[in-house]
């Protein structure tokens, strides 16, 4: 069994409970018993489209992506990343219908999954948790509104550096503060960036022809932060 199978149920619990408010002794009893840790490979689906929502979910450690399969072309677009510690598949689960997207792992990554009736139960017992996540979805909405304009109405230049930035304001850097501290694949790239690979692919080509960026690989150093912020506002 990999190690992080076994991390401590009552740190996990410590942690998830720390984003809302104190749980009571009995509470935290029971949802020890309910929480189920799982650890997720590269690429392995958390969820697909259409499957029911049985549980709500943690990530703890790792990067995962929440997105909608089969669009134009057969095409993904990346609707969402979640990095630790951040609650996800709750949407679905309050609507009282099947995931309308998918959510796989970035890299492996280590996930808590608490029971529906688990968490419907700790959110009448604490009503500050139902406005928790009410504020959170508002938020959630807010955000994806302004992504949805942005990726229809930008040009691909602006498009792609808005991705770039994205993925630096919710994963940071390494410590050179302009590595993104990801390693994303060209494709991923081009469904966050509602483009086809091979124009992520020119793309990126242009922005290190043009000193903006570095790339090694899947890694990329974001060399002109400045004007890769004023190519994304142009659009």
């Amino acid at each position: 069994m990999n190690q992080h199978s076994e991390m401590n149920k009552s740190t996990v619990i410590e942690r998830i409970s720390g984003l809302w408010t104190s749980l009571s002794e009995s509470q935290t009893l029971s949802l020890k018993e309910r929480i189920d840790i799982r650890v997720f490979k590269r690429n392995e689906f958390v969820y697909r489209s259409q499957e029911p929502p049985l549980n709500m979910m943690c990530l703890l450690e790792g990067k995962v992506k929440i997105f909608k399969e089969g669009l134009c072309g057969g095409r993904s677009q990346i609707v969402r990343v979640i990095k630790p510690v951040e609650f996800f598949g709750y949407r679905a689960m309050f609507a009282n219908e099947n995931h309308q997207a998918a959510a796989s792992a970035f890299e492996p990554s280590v996930i808590a999954l608490i029971p529906r009736d688990a968490i419907g139960q700790l959110m009448k017992e604490n009503p500050e948790d139902s406005i928790f996540f009410v504020r959170h979805l508002a938020k959630e909405l807010g955000v994806s509104d302004e992504r949805t304009v942005n990726l229809t109405q930008k040009h691909i230049r602006g498009r792609l550096a808005e991705a770039l930035l994205f993925l630096r304001e919710n994963y940071g850097t390494e410590a050179d503060e302009q590595t993104l501290n990801i390693r994303i694949s060209r494709e991923d790239l081009a469904n966050l960036s509602n483009m086809t690979t091979s124009n992520a692919i020119r793309t990126l080509s242009a922005f290190a022809n043009e000193k903006l960026i570095a790339i090694s690989g899947r890694k990329i150093r974001l060399a002109n932060i400045d004007e890769l912020i004023q190519i994304s506002k142009n659009g």
